[in-house]
């Protein structure tokens, strides 16, 4: 065997670094397309376009710190749908960030979801909404000490949740913003994510296991 032959191993990664690579390429022209568009007669941010953009990609981002804490060593099937969220989901993350950072915007906001919740103090609070579906890091923690099957299932219900919960953001936003680039983007979460949870409850239903309740 020649020395350049490279590890099955590390084929995996490798291409799916590579494909992140492009997919933020792409983010990135798309941001571009769209300061293109950013004139009087053009394409606007609104405050619920950037609430959105900031909120959707801090819940990406954690999706994709998700998916990176399972073991490798789980069941193919498991680890290729957990893989291909970090791939998309990291794609989504440079496309709504291309476009904040187009438009002078920050990533992150310090009043989270108030583009969805409003004015409302109950929803809103002092620092923001809590996101929908969100892990929290004691849950995280845990799934990055388990192995197999007990790593599989908590990951699938971590995952399945938190997809709920950016499918109820991503609903919310293609009625809310104004920019129809970023409702094209928030319709494609809805059909993706609702997918993904389809596949990921179906597994779960073959092992006997319920979803986690979904707020």
């Amino acid at each position: 065997m020649g020395s350049d032959t490279q590890p099955s191993s590390f084929r995996g990664p490798l291409v799916l670094l590579l494909s992140a690579i492009l997919l933020c390429a792409a983010g990135i022209a798309a941001g571009m397309w769209l300061q293109s568009e950013r004139d009087p007669d053009g394409v606007q941010l609104s405050s619920a376009d950037i609430g959105f953009a900031q909120d959707m990609s801090v819940h990406h981002e954690q999706a994709v710190l998700i998916a990176q804490t399972l073991s490798r060593d789980v069941d193919p099937q498991i680890r290729v749908i957990a893989d291909q969220i970090v791939v998309a989901q990291t794609s989504e993350i440079a496309t709504m960030r291309g476009w904040l950072n187009l438009f002078d915007e920050p990533f992150t906001t310090p009043r989270p979801m108030q583009w969805m919740h409003g004015s409302d103090p109950a929803m809103s609070g002092h620092g923001g909404a809590p996101m929908p579906g969100a892990a929290s890091t004691s849950e995280i923690t845990r799934l990055a000490g388990l192995r197999g099957a007990d790593a599989e299932t908590l990951f699938l219900q971590l995952m399945i949740r938190h997809h709920q919960g950016g499918v109820d953001m991503a609903e919310a936003a293609a009625h809310a913003v104004a920019s129809e680039p970023i409702r094209r983007i928030a319709r494609g979460m809805i059909r993706d994510q609702s997918n993904e949870i389809a596949v990921m409850t179906a597994i779960l239903d073959t092992r006997d296991t319920t979803p986690l309740p979904h707020p």
